[in-house]
């Protein structure tokens, strides 16, 4: 089973996003207009068969209400028999209410982790503030509750906050961690990615996290099969096949590219004994997907 390990959907009639629907913001992946509108599963589909995938992971994405978003995406994978999809919702690990938080997102059956970002790009942590998570010992007890209750965490982070997140981690030794967008490198000179390579090794080192090959584009529209190679062949050589998942961050990646350029790149890049895994077999097991019944 082809997987999609790292997607996003919103209908924008069923859930409010603060941050795409901003009149003229400039993000840092980009000019968000072309995507300020409906993405549906249909549309999604129709993208993913690019890829020939055949389930999927949605991700969070900056709803408004963490709960309606959840809600609206269990009745979207409930509404699709065919297409097995499960989901990362929005859970503030730091809440006072954070245990029924996750008491009412455990009673939708397509929830599988929960994702907090500790990290976006420099210039807007400097404005959210969400690097001072790692400092904070709820933060931490929050992983740990995860963990507890089988659910993972998806990470967001910067390159720069690796080997102190790796620090947090280690002490949340039962939650199973998928690292988004490769921990996200930002700095593409031939010295920026020495030092994302390097700081990558504080959570290659950990066997609780496993790294999704996504997200690449975001800061580099005029991204080439090439100018990626060195990223995904880093991510491989240390985490191996089996803690690496293709996702392909769309729609958001769809600024930089079409889902068949995308797809074609990762699979050329990817050694081909190592597809099944990073293809399917590696997201199948991290979330716990089972193949889709046939749609009558």
């Amino acid at each position: 089973m082809i997987v999609d390990a790292h997607h996003h959907l919103w209908d924008l009639q069923a859930v409010h996003y603060p941050w795409l629907m901003e009149a003229g913001a400039r993000r840092f992946f980009g000019d968000p207009a072309p995507i300020q509108r409906d993405y549906l599963i249909g549309e999604f589909r129709k993208d993913a068969s690019a890829l020939g995938a055949g389930a999927s992971v949605h991700i969070q994405v900056g709803a408004a209400d963490g709960w309606q978003e959840a809600q609206w995406v269990d009745s979207v994978a409930r509404a699709n028999s065919g297409w097995v999809m499960a989901q990362v919702v929005f859970c503030d690990l730091t809440a006072a209410d954070r245990d029924a938080q996750l008491d009412r997102f455990q009673s939708l059956a397509s929830v599988r982790g929960a994702r907090q970002i500790v990290g976006r790009a420099p210039g807007e942590d400097a404005v959210t503030g969400t690097n001072t998570l790692l400092d904070d010992p709820l933060f931490l007890d929050g992983l740990r509750e995860l963990g507890r209750r089988g659910l993972a965490f998806d990470l967001q982070l910067l390159p720069e906050l690796m080997e102190k997140t790796a620090a947090v981690l280690a002490h949340a030794p039962e939650t199973q961690v998928a690292l988004c967008h490769a921990g996200s490198p930002h700095d593409r000179s031939p010295a920026g990615i020495a030092g994302w390579a390097e700081a990558l090794r504080h959570l290659s080192a950990l066997p609780t996290v496993t790294c999704k090959l996504s997200g690449l584009g975001m800061f580099d529209h005029g991204w080439t099969q090439d100018s990626i190679r060195p990223l995904v062949e880093t991510c491989v050589e240390q985490f191996g096949a089996e803690r690496c998942m293709f996702g392909s961050n769309f729609p958001v990646d769809s600024l930089s590219s079409d889902y068949a350029a995308l797809a074609g790149a990762y699979r050329a890049l990817v050694p081909p004994e190592q597809h099944a895994m990073v293809f399917g077999g590696t997201a199948a097991r991290f979330y716990g997907l089972a193949r889709p019944a046939q749609e009558g």
